[in-house]
């Protein structure tokens, strides 16, 4: 794998002393209402405030530009009398309030200053003159600075590893980046060193998502998290087919039956390091190629199928940076890794398989086959008796359609789907709560076998989760078909928000966004 990775600390200067680099200032409206709300106006820096000269001369750079102070919005100007930065940059904020990055419930203040540093670290590179660069923005507290630093090293990400030409090489971004300020506190450190853990995995899990499926088979999918695994103080099993096979194991079998690349399943565990620490596990779905199987998806984007284990991607990662910041819970990820292929061996509409622990799906569309593989993975995990069962996928494209390209959408228990909510909600993702009706369990009905792996159209995404709750096993790991006995779980449904096939935004960039790793690591933190 390989992405780049500039590197960040803190400085104590002043704005008025900073005399290398780019600076980068952010620059809002001057309030929420009245007639001087679209007022442009220098927000202070986390070692204080600018020289009033400067200020002006900075405002009045701005308005010739044209620059609005919008959210995201960047523009370089010349350097101006009062300061020795030898360069200046802009950042819109729009009108984000310094004082709510203090306030009770900062998040939406954070992920503003979270966007705003992403946005700065994709317009500046070493190209550009943007090799060194200097954060002067809003930073009060630590969790400023950890959203700060989070946002620079996502927004400079960028996956070269096929990159072979300088000619089709892009350009590369900073290599150092400091955030001003007011001390280096020992909880100003700790703060830096969490942002880091924590985008690092938000990076290895772009890498996987980035890499090409003849690059990342199961088989190297098992192998690189094994690799990776020896740096995280975790323990990494992996099973392979002839396992999978013996043991019952029929959604994998069935969904990876039609590829020459058998599938695997991955088990990654994080001892916790504490007693009776509470235990998070999370599967996650890992399918290296879906090209739908013999219910072949059209031409047209199939390319973008790499990306269908962006799940098993966040899973791990997840886990990794769990173990990185010795949280004291248990954390396990289950990667479910299949590729979902049409050939004269892949499983067919109206096959029926057998799903681990026993219960059958009769298969009416190979299409619908990430929820077969879960299935597998989700009944295995439950014999573990975790405190909290996640399971995070891109699962259908119903997501898309009810949600978008950048929500994702959470259902299960009552307890566990509001944990995700609110863990999302600190993390700076967008997550929304959705139902699981019972009324929708009758439409997966069979025929021939226990269940159908797809239902009536309307609420696919629905009955998608309701699916998968068939095989969340109960409190003493055990199938069950009582609802209410069932191991605290949910599902996350990241079909839209994994994979950005538009334009960068924030610290978004193309392509693998690795989404759903920080509100996992929130989760762990809030479990913990």
């Amino acid at each position: 794998m390989s992405s780049h990775s500039p590197s960040i600390d803190l400085s104590t200067q002043t704005p008025g002393q900073v005399s290398g680099g780019v600076l980068v200032l952010a620059v809002g409206t001057a309030g929420r209402g009245g007639k001087d709300a679209s007022a442009l106006v220098v927000h202070g820096t986390g070692t204080g405030t600018l020289p009033k000269k400067a200020e002006s001369r900075i405002l009045a750079a701005a308005e010739a530009v044209g620059f609005t102070g919008g959210a995201e919005e960047f523009a370089r100007i010349p350097a101006v009398d009062g300061l020795k930065a030898p360069s200046l940059a802009l950042v819109g904020v729009g009108s984000l309030d310094p004082a709510d990055l203090t306030g009770q419930e900062p998040h939406r203040a954070l992920e503003s200053l979270r966007r705003a540093a992403g946005r700065v670290l994709r317009g500046l590179n070493g190209k550009n003159g943007g090799a060194h660069v200097v954060l002067g923005l809003p930073a009060p507290t630590p969790a400023a600075l950890t959203a700060l630093a989070e946002g620079a090293w996502l927004g400079a990400y960028a996956f070269t590893r096929h990159k072979a030409s300088e000619l089709s090489s892009p350009a590369v971004p900073a290599e150092r980046v400091e955030i001003l300020a007011a001390k280096r506190s020992s909880e100003n450190k700790k703060a830096l060193a969490r942002a880091a853990s924590v985008a690092a995995a938000v990076n290895r899990a772009r890498d996987l998502v980035n890499e090409s499926p003849n690059h990342l088979y199961p088989e190297l999918f098992a192998q690189e998290v094994k690799a990776q695994g020896s740096d995280h103080k975790v323990k990494v099993t992996v099973y392979d087919d002839a396992y999978l096979r013996k043991n019952g194991f029929g959604g994998l079998i069935g969904v990876g039956q039609g590829s020459a690349r058998p599938p695997r399943l991955v088990k990654v565990e994080y001892s916790g390091g504490a007693r009776r620490a509470k235990h998070l596990a999370i599967v996650g779905k890992g399918i290296t190629f879906d090209s739908g199987g013999i219910s072949l998806k059209p031409a047209a984007g199939m390319e973008d199928m790499k990306s269908d284990m962006a799940g098993a991607a966040a899973a791990v990662q997840a886990v990794f940076a769990i173990a990185d910041l010795g949280l004291p819970v248990k954390a396990t990820a289950w990667l479910a890794l299949a590729e979902n292929m049409p050939s004269g061996a892949a499983q067919r509409p109206s096959d029926i398989i057998s799903i681990y622990g026993g219960r059958t799906v009769e298969v009416l569309n190979t299409d619908a086959e990430g929820r077969l593989v879960m299935a597998d993975a989700l009944a295995l995990a439950s014999e573990d008796k975790p405190d909290l069962l996640l399971d995070v996928a891109t699962l259908t494209g119903a997501q898309v359609i009810a949600l978008g390209n950048r929500v994702s959408a959470v259902m299960g228990a009552d307890a566990a789907r509001e944990a995700v909510v609110a863990a999302a909600e600190r993390a700076g993702e967008q997550v929304w709560p959705m139902p699981l009706p019972e009324e929708l369990l009758p439409t997966l009905k069979s025929q021939a076998a226990d269940l159908a792996n797809v239902g009536k159209r309307p609420a696919g995404m629905l009955s998608a989760g309701v699916f998968l709750q068939q095989f969340v096993g109960d409190k003493d790991g055990k199938q069950t078909n009582d609802d209410d006995a069932r191991i605290d779980w949910a599902h996350i449904d990241i079909a839209g928000p994994a994979y950005n096939g538009e334009s960068a935004w924030g610290y978004t960039v193309p392509k693998g966004t690795g989404v759903a790793v920080r509100t996992l690591v929130a989760v762990a933190e809030h479990l913990a």
